[in-house]
């Protein structure tokens, strides 16, 4: 085995957990907030167009862009945590076969994502709040997020495999490279002294970075640089696989299918309310800045993952349990810090994409409303994570749903018509404090059952320092 596939390794079953999590996040999380950049660069360089509408077309994409997410996220969160698991357990092969198959199954997918959306535009994006004003640019807008599935989908899983075997540096290098061509290419393509495309030059521009971002992905595995194997050999589907997987990866997609189905609502309920055109355009601002302290939280869990995953498949109970707590106090803390950032400069971020006084002033309290109480997602979401690592997929899918599906939906359906606008900036609020009260009282029973699962059967227990599943079973 190589150095650096020595190194991996080692960072996954010797360094203190607090310090592989965190080695392991930060690349991740600048991965993610670099992935951030194309949507922010989009809405700021529409924005320059000058028009409401287009803002407001975009807005309307958002549903569209979360729903490709989980769609991503089924296959690819599922093939993470149990590739880890595997690579945990020693056994290299069964991971190889494992990623394989999902990176060959995302293709089909992409292909049938792309082909599906583009004969259903229409109707897809009046289903998420497209006016007629704005629906012609809303359709240049998606079509070529469609044809970003072809290259998204299976991006997406070999970034997964390349985080469940510590290799988190080429996923850094291949999300931010994307990035920083999108910034350049955007004006290129949208503005009269370039291609003079509007609206659709930015999501074409977003497209050909994403493509950038597979190719480079593509080339790691077929240069033999990885631990985990891709070979054509090793695509081995089967219904069984496929549930398997997609039970594990089922719940991390749930949260994202709950963000899309909320943001739709959204769209809806301000849909009958007065200068609903600049509530969607505010709010669709506001939900490229909420991905962002989304994407913080999630780039954190991409490093505890692994981690978690590998002791958890290696039987090493004490050092899943030290994963867990930092996890949680680092997945707090981060949410903490960027409710504050949000609340205190909400304004002026809204400024950098809008001058219009109304909707400045309507994306300031939807901005500081979403993040209120902002530590609510990072519990969630941690919790979800946790209970997926330890085989617990169904009660893991419990919990993602519960904050934007089970308790948002039933809040943005009649709140917004009792009290206007303003029951629009209390669904969320109100949401978040059920989602704190389940994942507080689900705490206790997630100990138990992840210490049930790994020393319950007594069977390929590792001897760690007082043979702890051991002496667990004797007393």
């Amino acid at each position: 085995m190589s150095r650096e596939k020595s190194q991996n390794q080692s960072i996954l079953s010797d360094m203190p957990p607090a310090k592989a999590i965190v080695k392991l996040a930060i690349p991740a999380t600048l991965a993610l907030l670099a992935k951030a950049v194309y949507n922010l660069v989009d809405t700021a360089y529409i924005g320059m167009l000058n028009s409401d509408i287009a803002l407001t077309a975009v807005g309307v994409t958002v549903p569209l862009l979360l729903i490709m997410v989980s769609i991503e996220n089924i296959f690819a969160a599922g093939a993470a945590v149990l590739a880890g698991r595997q690579l945990g357990a020693k056994e290299p092969e069964a991971a190889s076969r494992t990623v394989t198959t999902v990176i060959g199954l995302s293709i089909l997918i992409g292909i049938v994502l792309c082909i599906g959306g583009i004969v259903f535009i229409d109707p897809l994006m009046r289903a998420f709040g497209a006016s007629e004003a704005s629906l012609p640019l809303a359709k240049d807008y998606a079509f070529w997020m469609f044809i970003a599935a072809l290259a998204n989908l299976p991006a997406q899983s070999m970034n997964c495999a390349a985080r469940a075997e510590s290799s988190v540096k080429i996923s850094s290098i291949a999300v931010i490279t994307g990035a920083a061509l999108n910034i350049l290419l955007d004006p290129v393509f949208m503005f009269d002294w370039g291609l003079n495309m509007g609206v659709e030059g930015a999501s074409l521009a977003t497209t050909v970075s994403q493509f950038v971002t597979f190719f480079i992905l593509i080339w790691f595995y077929v240069s033999g640089r990885s631990v985990i194997k891709i070979r054509l050999r090793a695509f081995r589907p089967s219904w069984k696989f496929i549930k398997d997987v997609a039970m594990i990866g089922i719940p991390t997609a749930v949260i994202q299918i709950c963000l899309s189905v909320a943001a739709s609502l959204t769209n809806i309920a301000a849909a009958s309310l007065p200068q609903s055109d600049e509530i969607i355009a505010a709010y669709g601002v506001v939900q490229r800045l909420v991905l962002i302290g989304c994407y913080v939280v999630m780039g954190f869990m991409q490093g505890y993952q692994p981690v978690a995953s590998y002791a958890f498949g290696a039987k090493n109970e004490d050092r899943f349990h030290q994963s867990v707590r930092f996890a949680l106090k680092g997945s707090l803390l981060l949410t903490v810090l960027v409710e504050a950032a949000y609340i205190l400069l909400a304004m002026p971020l809204i400024l950098l994409f809008n001058s219009n006084p109304v909707i400045v002033d309507y994306g300031r309290w939807l901005l500081i409303s979403q993040m209120a109480l902002y530590p609510a997602f990072g519990l969630c979401y941690m919790m979800t994570i946790t209970y997926q690592t330890i085989g617990e997929a169904r009660y893991g899918l419990f919990l993602s749903a519960i904050r934007q599906g089970l308790f948002y939906i039933p809040f943005i359906l009649f709140l917004p018509r009792l009290l206007g606008i303003a029951g629009i900036y209390a669904s969320q609020p109100a949401a978040d404090v059920l989602t704190v009260l389940v994942c507080v009282f689900s705490i206790p029973a997630m100990k138990r059952i992840a210490s049930r699962n790994m020393c319950g059967d007594g069977t390929d227990r590792l001897q760690r320092n007082e043979n702890r599943c051991g002496n667990k079973k004797s007393s």
